[in-house]
C-alpha cells in the first residue's frame, strides 16, 4: 500500500529521459547502473561490426521481449537474426484476444508498465502504441477498490476511506524503507544517475539483505514489530501499489528494494488494445535507420514471414560455431547464439551441450526458482461495473482484493459503447496451484462463487459474453513458471547470469552463446529486465563478432567491469 507520487505519463518522453535536472525515477540499476534508454537514443548508435560480418547469421532462441529487442537491434546493425519460436511471438507479453480483431483482449502475461521502464517505453513510443493507466487499487483508474478480507468488505476510492489501521501499516512500510535501506537518498541517486552514490548505498545493502527475506524485513523492522501480527496479516494480503505480496514474503528482501526503489509498484499503464503489439512491431517493422540491409527490411521479411520451429537441440561444433536443430530436425550453425528461453528449458526441453557453459553457470541456472501464476479472464457486455448504487452511492462493483479464492480482481473499461473486461481472478504461488487443476469453466464458475459472496446483489455472470480465458502459467512446457522469484542467498547465482554477457574472461568452448530475458536480469517479471538484457546480449555478439560501440556511447560491456554488481565472494 505505499503511497507514491506519480511521475506521470510525460515522464516517458525522450526528453525528459536525458534532462539533467527533472529526472524521473527509471530502473537505473541498482545492480549494474548502466543508461541503457540513453544509449539506446545517442545519436552515434549502439555499436557497428566490421564489413565482413554483414548479413552474419545469429541464433535468436525466443521471440519474447528479450528476443525480439536482441533481433531487431542486431538487424539494424546489418547482422541476419534467426529467431526461433516454438509458440508465438510474443512470450509473456500474451494478448489473448477474445474476438478476432477486436481490441478487447485478456493480457495473460504482463499487463501493467511502471513508467518507470523508460527503455521499454522508447520502443512503446517509438511505435506509436497507445497506454493509459491500470486500474491498480486506491487509484484513479480504479475508481474505486473494495478489501474483503476475514469475512470483512470494505469500500474505499483513497486510502484515507480505509480504517486507520491500513495508514498505520502504509506508514510503517514507508518508515522501516526509509530507515533501513536510506530510501529517499537510493531515490535521489537514481534521478541524478550518481553512480558512485547509487552504487555505494546499495552495495551495503546487497551484504546485509542479500540472505534474508521479505518477511525478515518485514518482523525485525522496528516499525513493524511496534504493530501486530494482524498489521503483517493485512500488509500481505493488501500489500501496497498493485495488491497483496505474501506471495513474495519467502523472496530475498533484495528483490523487494529494487521493485519499490525503482518505483515499479507504481504509475504503472497498460498498453491499449494488447502489450504483445510491443514484440509484434519489432517483427513488423522497417526501420529507416538501419545498416546493410535495405530501407523496408523487417524481422518478417528476413524470415519469410515466419519464425522458425521451436529448439530441440544447442550443440558445439568448435569454437568459433554452435549448432542448433529445431523440432523438425532441421539443423543450421551460427557464430553465435542468444538464449532467451526460461532457464529450465535449457535442461528440460533443449537438448544443450554440458560444455556450453561452466557449471557454475549450470548451477546458477538450475537453482533459478519460477513462481506460479494464473489468471481467469471473461469479457462483459458492458462496463456495468461503473452503475452507481442509488443507496450507497457506491460503484456496482470495485477493483476487488480479497484472501478468497480470487485474490485480485481487475475491471477493465474500454468505453461506453464497448464491452469491458473483466480478470476474474489474479493468483500467485499456492493460491495459482489451487486453480492448476480445473477446466476454465470452472475456475469461472469457482470465481464467481467467490465474488458472490463479496457482492451477493450484482449479477456478475448475467453480463458475461464470449468465451472466458485462462492460463496456468507452471502449466506451460514453455515457461514452467511465471517469472523467477530470487530466494535468500541467491545473488551471486543472479550476478553469475546476468554478467555472462561479457565473455573476454571465458575459454573459448564457452564463448558465443548469450543468455537474455528478464529471469536473467535483477529485476524479474518486469519487462524492462527482460529488454535490458536483450541489448546486453547484443553488445556481446557484437563484441563476438569483432564490432565495438563509438567511443563517444560505450555499452554495457564496456561499463561493466567498473559498474557491474558486486562481487560478494564465496
Amino acid at each position: 500500500m505505499r503511497v507514491t507520487t506519480s511521475v506521470g505519463m510525460a515522464a516517458r518522453s525522450v526528453d525528459s529521459v536525458v534532462d539533467t535536472t527533472h529526472r524521473p525515477v527509471t530502473i537505473f540499476g541498482p545492480d549494474f547502473p548502466f543508461a541503457y534508454d540513453e544509449w539506446l537514443a545517442h545519436p552515434s548508435g549502439i555499436g557497428t561490426v566490421p564489413a565482413s560480418a554483414y548479413g552474419t547469421e545469429v541464433a535468436v532462441i525466443g521471440a519474447g521481449m528479450a528476443g525480439m529487442t536482441a533481433a531487431y537491434e542486431l538487424m539494424r546493425m546489418g547482422l541476419r537474426p534467426v529467431v526461433y519460436e516454438p509458440d508465438r511471438i510474443g512470450g509473456r507479453l500474451r494478448s489473448e484476444p477474445f474476438v478476432p480483431g477486436e481490441p478487447e483482449v485478456a493480457e495473460l502475461g504482463g499487463m501493467r508498465f511502471p513508467a518507470s521502464s523508460s527503455t521499454f517505453f522508447r520502443y512503446v513510443d517509438q511505435f506509436g502504441l497507445r497506454t493509459r493507466p491500470f486500474p491498480n487499487p486506491l487509484t484513479a483508474a480504479a475508481g474505486s477498490t473494495v478489501l474483503d478480507l476475514n469475512g470483512e468488505t470494505l469500500y474505499a476510492e483513497t486510502l484515507d476511506d480505509l480504517p486507520p489501521i491500513y495508514r498505520q501499516i502504509s506508514d510503517a512500510w514507508d518508515s522501516a524503507l526509509d530507515r533501513i535501506a536510506g530510501f529517499g537518498a537510493l531515490q535521489d541517486a537514481i534521478r541524478h544517475r550518481d553512480v558512485g552514490e547509487l552504487k555505494n548505498r546499495w552495495n551495503q545493502l546487497v551484504t546485509e539483505w542479500d540472505d534474508r527475506s521479505f518477511y525478515d524485513f518485514l518482523a525485525t523492522s522496528k516499525e513493524f514489530g511496534e504493530l501486530t501480527f494482524r498489521h503483517r496479516e493485512l500488509f500481505g494480503q493488501v500489500g501496497f501499489g498493485t495488491g497483496g505480496w505474501d506471495s513474495d514474503f519467502g523472496n530475498s528482501m533484495l528483490e523487494i528494494l529494487r521493485v519499490v526503489l525503482t518505483n515499479c509498484d507504481t504509475d504503472q499503464h497498460l498498453i491499449v488494445g494488447g502489450c504483445e503489439q510491443v514484440p509484434r512491431s519489432l517483427w513488423t517493422d522497417t526501420p529507416a535507420r538501419i545498416t546493410h540491409w535495405p530501407v523496408g527490411t523487417s524481422l518478417m521479411s528476413l524470415h519469410h514471414g515466419a519464425t522458425k520451429a521451436g529448439v530441440a537441440a544447442i550443440r558445439r561444433i568448435d569454437d568459433d560455431r554452435i549448432e542448433v536443430v529445431d523440432r523438425y530436425g532441421d539443423s543450421r550453425e551460427f557464430r553465435a547464439v542468444i538464449a532467451t528461453c526460461q532457464a529450465w528449458l535449457l535442461t528440460t526441453e533443449i537438448d544443450c551441450d554440458e560444455s556450453l557453459f561452466s557449471q557454475e553457470l549450470w548451477m546458477a541456472l538450475d537453482r533459478t526458482r519460477y513462481m506460479q501464476s494464473s489468471k481467469t479472464f471473461v469479457m462483459v457486455d458492458r462496463p456495468f461495473w461503473r452503475d452507481r448504487d442509488p443507496d450507497t452511492g457506491h460503484e456496482t462493483l470495485s477493483m476487488t482484493l480479497t484472501d478468497r479464492l480470487t485474490r485480485g480482481t481487475y475491471l477493465f473499461d474500454n468505453g461506453p459503447n464497448r464491452p469491458g473486461v473483466i480478470c476474474l481472478s489474479y493468483s500467485w504461488m499456492s493460491d495459482s496451484l489451487k486453480m492448476l487443476p480445473h477446466s476454465v469453466d470452472r475456475r469461472v464458475d469457482l470465481a464467481l462463487a467467490a465474488l458472490r459472496k463479496i457482492y451477493p446483489d450484482v449479477d456478475i455472470a448475467g453480463h458475461i459474453v464470449g468465451k472466458p480465458i485462462t492460463v496456468s502459467w507452471e502449466d506451460d512446457p514453455h515457461f514452467l513458471g511465471a517469472f523467477k522469484g530470487a530466494l535468500p542467498g541467491h545473488y551471486r547465482y543472479n550476478t553469475r547470469m546476468y554478467g555472462h554477457f561479457v565473455q573476454d574472461s571465458l575459454p573459448p568452448a564457452e564463448r558465443g552463446i548469450f543468455i537474455a530475458g528478464d529471469d536473467v536480469s535483477f529485476m524479474p517479471a518486469w519487462v524492462e529486465g527482460a529488454v535490458q538484457t536483450g541489448l546486453n546480449a547484443v553488445w556481446g555478439v557484437m563484441r563476438h563478432v569483432g564490432g565495438a560501440t563509438h567511443p563517444d556511447n560505450p555499452g554495457p560491456g564496456d561499463r561493466y567491469p567498473d559498474i557491474g554488481p558486486l562481487d560478494i565472494g564465496l
